[in-house]
């Protein structure tokens, strides 16, 4: 266990490291010195301030030196400077995280429970009722864009509700958890069930599918000639060894989120991560670009590895050396 886990750790940092050779040579080789220096100052920036972040990249260095002075400061946690803010990366970074995360804190647990339990139940009676009703259900879901579904949320269960004197959720923005638990909860509900709607339709098939493989293997008919109940056979015995691959889709989703809920932040006004990059794009902001970008790819291999260390407690046919 030990062995294999320093082995994905190793692969995983060898990935980082690809990563920042990748995003290096997009905003810093490619555009050649000076128009780094401008890209990275702003449109409007004076010329001292493109001489600034010359002298402080060490533009006028060899790209190994500039290589070697980016990755230092990655390493020790500095994303770099926002000129056009003026303030470091780190901190627009910071604000937006915790927005992030409480989406997908709200979200993954509830599209990960709703998409396994339909697919079980449409799994253990297949094209009977029950089994199409759970697979239109998700049909309808999967094709659903995230700004529509969230739109329609905010119509009916926000505006609908509230110009009859029922206000249960705001339409927008976002209150801190240490500001306001029930504020913060209230305000994300519908953001959750966007997300969850329409990320739980994957699992539900997925799921489906899985189930479907693992309730003929031999094992399976063997408990139930034991006499098991159907009960423990399905959720005991052959889900666990259905959520190999459910594992795998669940933690490439959540790394994923760390830097693409754009569409229902925008929509629910939420100045998340995905939030924060567009504005960024929009103004052409490529220091806070390139932050986001490293954090979103460090999330997506911190996952990987969490759920790859998982499987061995999910499934008893894996054996990690």
């Amino acid at each position: 266990m030990i062995t294999f886990l320093v082995r994905r750790l190793a692969l995983g940092l060898l990935v980082m490291w690809l990563v920042t050779v990748i995003v290096f040579i997009i905003f810093y080789i490619g555009p050649g010195p000076a128009d780094v220096a401008r890209a990275l100052a702003g449109r409007d920036a004076p010329p001292a301030t493109v001489a600034l972040i010359a002298r402080r990249l060490l533009l006028d260095r060899p790209w190994y030196v500039q290589y070697g002075h980016f990755l230092w400061g990655l390493v020790h946690g500095n994303l770099g400077y926002d000129y056009f803010h003026d303030q470091p990366v780190t901190s627009i970074v910071a604000q937006g995280i915790p927005i992030t995360l409480s989406l997908i804190v709200g979200a993954a647990p509830l599209w990960l429970f709703l998409g396994v339990m339909s697919g079980v139940n449409s799994a253990q009676r297949p094209r009977s009722f029950r089994d199409r009703f759970f697979t239109t259900l998700a049909l309808f879901f999967y094709s659903t864009p995230t700004f529509v579904l969230g739109v329609l949320l905010i119509l009916f269960l926000y505006y609908q509700l509230t110009i009859h004197g029922i206000a249960l959720f705001p339409g927008s923005g976002f209150t801190p958890l240490t500001q306001s638990p029930l504020e913060w909860f209230r305000g994300l509900v519908l953001p959750w069930l966007t997300l969850a709607l329409v990320t739980a339709a994957t699992y539900t098939r997925l799921t489906r599918s899985s189930m479907l493989d693992v309730l003929g293997e031999d094992y399976v008919r063997t408990a139930r000639a034991k006499g098991l109940s159907e009960r423990r056979v399905v959720y005991r015995h052959a889900l666990r060894a259905a959520l190999t691959p459910i594992m795998t889709q669940f933690g490439i989703d959540v790394g994923t989120l760390v830097g693409g809920t754009v569409i229902t932040e925008q929509v629910f006004g939420l100045p998340g991560l995905g939030w924060t990059a567009v504005h960024a794009i929009q103004e052409q902001d490529l220091p806070v670009i390139i932050g986001i970008v490293i954090v979103a790819s460090a999330a997506v291999v911190v996952c990987n590895i969490v759920v790859d260390a998982l499987y061995a407690l999910v499934d008893p046919r894996v054996r990690l050396h």
